[in-house]
């Protein structure tokens, strides 16, 4: 029973994150010279990246405070956090394709969503390639709060789900 429970709940967190990614790719992005407009979707970025930096670190409070969790409590928490680090990964990829397309000149070499998804998986894992990178003021802004996200949160959360999954297979 347990087996099918963790089955069930690994096939709905690749469908969230299939999801996640096929609404990456299909949100309507276009340039918008309404003022009011443009506001209200950069405070709703503003909005989701904080809602999304809260869950994952209320993940990664709750699997720090755990001595030892075992079983589906982990396996959820486990799941739920990949989940969330998706999802920031998605949303930076997103803002930075925004950026691109509304302020010319803030990128180099970032042109297509493919091209925003890799910068903002090259940024927040450190690697940098420097291929495509930050020219602009409000790009770099962007840029910097990838660091600050990937730094306090995703590597963070992402040592959490590498240790306990490990400690997982040895207990096996």
């Amino acid at each position: 029973m347990a087996d099918l429970s963790l089955r069930r709940m690994r096939r709905r967190a690749v469908a969230a994150c299939l999801l996640m990614l096929v609404g990456y790719f299909l949100v309507p992005v276009a340039a918008d010279p309404n003022g009011l407009r443009l506001f209200l979707r950069s405070a709703g970025t503003v909005v989701l990246v904080a809602v999304i930096a809260f869950l994952v670190t209320g993940q990664v409070r709750r699997q720090l405070v755990k001595d030892q969790p075992t079983g589906r409590d982990e396996d959820r928490a486990l799941t739920r956090l990949a989940v969330a680090l998706i999802a920031g990964l998605l949303v930076f990829a997103l803002g930075d394709y925004v950026v691109a397309n509304t302020r010319p000149g803030e990128f180099v070499g970032l042109r297509t969503r493919v091209d925003a998804l890799y910068f903002a998986l090259a940024t927040l894992t450190t690697v940098g390639y420097g291929d495509v990178h930050a020219e602009g003021q409000i790009a770099r802004v962007a840029v910097c709060a990838q660091m600050v996200f990937s730094i306090g949160v995703v590597a963070t959360g992402a040592s959490i789900v590498v240790k306990q999954m490990t400690q997982r297979a040895g207990r096996r």
